[in-house]
Formats: structure tokens, sequence, C-alpha cells
């Protein structure tokens, strides 16, 4: 079985330049936006996402005023091979409550119990635990002992008990990233390389995308019984 080590401190280069891997790599699945790679987009969402996740590892160190703690799956026979990985917030004034930031394990380790096993780690150190998934992922999840009390944004909520915690839960300040110079970089890359009506045509795409799947976890939960968070 793989080893799950945990982290309340940053965790060696190698280690984390995996993570960041793994992130890119399934994008689609990470991201609320959910964007497919046939999305001429898709690269951006990649380095914005991937930045994103890089400043969370790094606020590991305590200096960014925000608390996040790290559970890494690796492989049994190489334990220098990240095979899955848990970002998860412990919530202010809380002691007992977290939220799920990012998971992922790799493709070719699904289905061995590597993320019901960082999750059960996960809720025994935080028993009121708290994430969002794509509807698709809800048995899943419930299976886990987690519930669906609402939505958010484009995913629904769910949470191992019928509420949120009341606590505050520290975030990182992400927006810059996505007007930063390098995602303007990649941009202007992507409209030399298709032209301007296929990147407005990319952005459609996107925003039709996003109301969908929002729709979807409305109707999902609406037909749960469970109000709209």
């Amino acid at each position: 079985m793989p080893q799950i080590t945990h982290f309340k401190t940053p965790c060696p280069e190698h280690l984390t330049s995996q993570i960041l891997q793994l992130v890119v790599d399934n994008l689609t699945d990470i991201s609320m936006v959910a964007i497919p790679p046939s999305n001429l987009l898709y690269n951006v969402y990649q380095y914005a996402i991937g930045y994103e996740v890089h400043l969370y590892l790094e606020a590991l160190n305590g200096t960014k005023g925000v608390a996040v703690e790290l559970l890494v799956a690796t492989d049994e026979d190489d334990p220098e091979q990240v095979v899955g990985f848990l970002l998860y917030l412990p919530i202010q004034d809380d002691p007992d409550a977290c939220g799920v930031a990012y998971m992922a394990v790799q493709a070719g380790h699904r289905r061995q119990g590597i993320a019901r096993r960082m999750v059960r780690e996960m809720v025994g150190r935080y028993p009121h635990a708290e994430l969002t998934c794509a509807v698709a992922k809800v048995p899943w999840f419930e299976s886990m002992g987690f519930q669906v009390v609402g939505v958010r944004g484009t995913q629904v909520l769910m949470n191992t008990r019928d509420h949120s915690s009341d606590g505050l839960m520290g975030l990182l300040d992400v927006g810059p990233i996505y007007s930063s110079l390098e995602v303007r970089q990649i941009h202007t890359y992507l409209l030399q390389k298709h032209g301007k009506r296929a990147m407005v045509d990319a952005e459609k795409q996107r925003d039709r995308h996003l109301d969908q799947l929002t729709h979807k976890a409305h109707e999902f939960v609406r037909g749960r019984g469970n109000g709209a968070i």
C-alpha cells in the first residue's frame, strides 16, 4: 500500500514538483471550472490553477497567514514517486473543521483506495470536513460519510455533517494570477496562434460550460431536497 505522509510545513521540492504536475495533468477534474482540454483556454487555466496550488504549498511555511495542511501518497515500491495528494485548509475558531482545497490521484494508481485513505486520514484529524465536487462524484463522497448540504458555484457542496462550520476558512487572494504577466503572455500566444475569433469562441464555450455545470448542480441538489448555499 502507498505511504501517506502528513505535512504542516513545506514538503521537499521533488514532491512539490510532482504534486504540481498532478494538478496540470488533472486540471479538468481538479478545478471548479472543469474546462476540457479541447477548449483553447485550457493552457491558461493549467498555468493559473497550477500557480494557485503552488501558492498554497508555499503557505505551508506559515508566512502567508493561511492555515494549510497536506497529505501526500507515495508509491510503496518507490517512496520518491507521488501517486496522490490532498491539500486542505483547517478552519479558524473550529478545531474539528477543515475544507478540502485540492485532491488528485495519478491515473495509473486509481481504484486502489488511495483517495479513500487520504480522505479518511483528513477526517480523522478534522471530523467536520467540507468540500465541493461535481455531481458525478457525489455517490463516492457519500460512501465516505459526506452528505449533500447545498451548492457552491458550479459544484455540489458536501459536508460530513448537515451544516457548514461557523468558523472562518483562510483563503489566499489568487485573483491577481488571472491578470498576471504570465497569463497575459499565454493568452497573447494563443491569440496569435488561433486568431481572435477562435479565442472569442473559446470564451463563449467556457461560459456556456460553466452555466451548464451550475444548472446541473442546482437541479441535482433541488432533486435531493437540499437548499442551495
